[in-house]
C-alpha cells in the first residue's frame, strides 16, 4: 500500500498551482485581487483601494470593478476545480522548478452581473459554485459581498468555453 504524502507537500503544490494560476494575469494583480484557499473552496478578496472607486460622491466602487472582480473569481475557480484531480494526484506539481506551464484560462463567452447595491469603499469578498463543467462549456455563478455574507451587493452568470484538457 502506498503511503500518502506529506501534508505540507500537499499544501506546497496546492499552493503553488493557486499562484501560477492568479501570477498569470496581471488585470489581477492591478486589481489586488487574492484568494483564500480552504481545502478545494476558493474566496477570492478585494481589499479595498482608492483607485476602485467609480463615483466618489457616493463612495462606491466602480462597476466595472465589481464585474471584473466576479468575472476573475468565476475563471480561477472554474480552472481550480478543473485542475484539482490533477493537483491532487500530482501529475500536475507548479512547486517543481521543471513544472510544466499551467493550462490556459477558460474564455468567456457571456458574463452577466446583477448589481444588488453599491459596492461601499472596504474590502470584498466573492465565492464562486461551478454549475456544469464539462470538456467545452462551462456555466459558474458567483456571489459577493462585503460585511456580511447574506447580504450580497453583486451575484453574477457565467458561460465559459473551457480549455482542451491535456493528455
Amino acid at each position: 500500500m502506498k503511503r500518502p504524502e506529506p501534508v505540507q507537500v500537499v499544501k506546497q503544490r496546492r499552493d503553488a498551482a493557486l499562484t501560477g494560476l492568479v501570477e498569470g494575469v496581471p488585470y489581477i494583480q492591478y486589481l489586488g485581487i487574492t484568494f483564500d484557499r480552504r481545502g478545494d473552496e476558493l474566496t477570492g478578496i478585494l481589499p479595498f483601494d482608492d483607485k476602485l472607486i467609480g463615483n466618489p460622491l457616493l463612495p462606491a466602487l466602480h462597476g466595472g470593478v465589481t464585474a471584473a472582480f466576479l468575472e476573475v473569481t468565476a475563471i480561477i475557480t472554474l480552472s481550480w476545480s478543473y485542475l484539482w484531480e490533477d493537483i491532487e494526484s500530482g501529475a500536475l506539481d507548479f512547486a517543481l522548478p521543471d513544472a510544466t506551464p499551467l493550462p490556459r484560462l477558460p474564455k468567456t463567452i457571456d458574463f452577466t452581473v446583477d448589481y444588488l447595491r453599491s459596492g461601499l469603499p472596504r474590502d470584498a469578498y466573492a465565492r464562486a459554485r461551478v454549475n456544469r463543467c464539462g470538456r467545452r462549456y462551462a456555466s459558474v455563478h458567483v456571489e459577493g459581498w462585503q460585511d456580511n455574507r447574506d447580504r450580497l451587493f453583486a451575484q453574477a452568470t457565467g458561460h465559459f468555453l473551457m480549455p482542451p484538457r491535456r493528455d
